[in-house]
């Protein structure tokens, strides 16, 4: 019988894994379909939304540069940068999507990066 921890561990999983991909899909595709509001607060998300998407592709590209190419040894000095660079991009998308929260647009709640952030605090935590 698995127990309360292993549940919650496995959809804090699930929850950066898979959703935080959907929802940066859903909200690029929300961004094109909606071209009618375009002012200073869904710009700041826009800018959110890259921020977490730049995150996102980072921690996917350096997977697969370890995966395919070359693993990085325990506490890499270029690892420790890049976990540092994706989570100041999580941040920086933290701070955008909240300053864009405040006025109704396409992507004002799904620009915000905490799970890109939660998967970098779990990448150094596992480091």
């Amino acid at each position: 019988m698995r127990s309360k921890f292993e549940f919650l561990w496995i959809a804090i999983l699930l929850a950066i894994f898979l959703g935080v991909p959907v929802l940066l899909v859903w909200g690029w595709i929300r961004w094109w379909n909606n071209k009618n509001s375009r002012n200073i607060p869904t710009t700041l998300s826009l800018i959110g939304l890259l921020l977490a998407t730049l995150s996102a592709l980072l921690a996917l590209f350096t997977h697969l540069y370890a995966r395919f190419i070359r693993s990085f040894p325990f506490y890499d000095p270029t690892l420790m940068k890049i976990y540092a660079w994706g989570s100041l991009l999580s941040l920086g998308g933290i701070v955008f999507a909240t300053a864009g929260v405040w006025r109704r647009g396409p992507v004002r709640w799904l620009a915000s990066s905490v799970g890109t952030l939660a998967f970098w605090i779990m990448a150094m935590g596992m480091e």
